[in-house]
């Protein structure tokens, strides 16, 4: 579910338009990749800019070899 006037995407949503896996996207939740914006029921919300802005980076650097330890303080830090 899209909420367009706060461009909000779902976990499921972020899942079938980013081709990540639904695991994928909880787990980068659990690790702070992702910020929940609104809880709507059991439903996370997020803002899309922030993950789409988010996934590219962890693709980028996961291809250059980064641990995914490291890219989270990279992405704390605002690399």
């Amino acid at each position: 579910m899209v909420i367009l006037n706060n461009r909000l995407i779902s976990a499921k949503e972020i899942s079938v338009k980013f081709s990540v896996p639904y695991p994928t996207v909880n787990y980068y939740t659990n690790l702070g990749f992702f910020s929940v914006v609104k809880r709507k029921g059991n439903m996370r919300l997020y803002k899309k800019k922030d993950i789409r802005f988010c996934l590219d980076k962890i693709s980028r650097w996961k291809d250059e070899g980064y641990p995914l330890r490291l890219i989270r303080k990279m992405l704390k830090k605002g690399a």
